[in-house]
């Protein structure tokens, strides 16, 4: 009996610090994530330049008073000269360092990355495929970046390919977390009911498992598509790779949105 008990015990235990060093080891990556956003990148670069700006401001200020109580107090006309040189130079420092904060503040902010999403508990057969698809949109966001970026004047891809690659990658996205939060409720169900009653739900979670997989391999191929039409920006298939990947996930996503409102096949 204490036996028994001290492995249940042992087995919480792991359970808890399993989960522990998953939050943190989430935490973490979050935190290098919003540290590397391009747009968290330029707002800092902004603040910086502010406050070197009103750093400068304000030693150029002291300088030149400075240099006025050298006159009117000590009577030391070199004295004045130096501190007024100084406060010339500092003055021409502080108007690049304001200039570059102007600059800084007209260049236009990225897009916000989006909101971080929680994943399903480790124990979630639904854990995998999201940690997948995860991963996915980080490289895929990326992808769609490069090829926004015009070489030599002239759009890599079409304006209006991109974006529809991007809405519909999306709405994927979000059709195949709400599936992914469908097979948790199954497995919650499964959890609780008893034994002679787990077959049904058993086999819906390896259906809903098996959709989420192919939702998410459908996801890969559009950043694949998006991957060569980078690597080959100077050809039309990889284009024309992308615009059907786009199309193939949307009939995915569709597909994807009819199971989990449990509309007709």
């Amino acid at each position: 009996m204490v036996g028994s008990r001290g492995a249940e015990f042992w087995e919480l235990r792991q359970l808890v610090e399993r989960q522990v060093r998953g939050q943190v080891a989430e935490q973490l990556r979050r935190k290098v994530a919003e540290w590397r956003d391009p747009r968290a990148r330029l707002l800092r670069r902004r603040r910086r330049a502010v406050r070197a700006t009103g750093a400068w401001a304000t030693l150029t200020a002291a300088l030149a008073g400075g240099s006025g109580l050298e006159i009117a107090v000590a009577h030391s006309p070199v004295g004045a000269v130096v501190l007024g040189g100084f406060a010339a130079g500092t003055a021409v420092v502080g108007a690049r360092s304001g200039a570059r904060a102007y600059r800084l503040h007209r260049t236009p902010l990225p897009d916000p990355p989006p909101q971080p999403v929680s994943l399903p508990p480790r124990e979630s057969v639904a854990r995998e495929p999201m940690e997948r698809l995860a991963a996915a949109e980080s490289s895929l966001e990326e992808l769609l970046r490069q090829l926004s970026r015009p070489i030599g004047g002239v759009p890599q891809v079409p304006a209006e390919s991109v974006a529809q690659a991007r809405a519909t990658a999306a709405e994927a996205a979000a059709a195949l977390r709400e599936a992914a939060e469908q097979l948790r409720a199954v497995e919650r169900a499964r959890e609780h009911a008893p034994p002679l009653e787990r077959g049904p739900l058993v086999e819906g979670v390896r259906r809903l498992r098996a959709q989420l997989d192919e939702g998410v391999d459908g996801y890969g191929s559009l950043v694949a598509a998006a991957g060569r039409a980078v690597a080959a920006s100077s050809q039309a298939m990889p284009r024309r790779a992308l615009e059907d990947a786009t199309d193939h996930l949307a009939g995915l996503a569709a597909a994807l949105r009819e199971l989990s409102h449990g509309s007709p096949s």
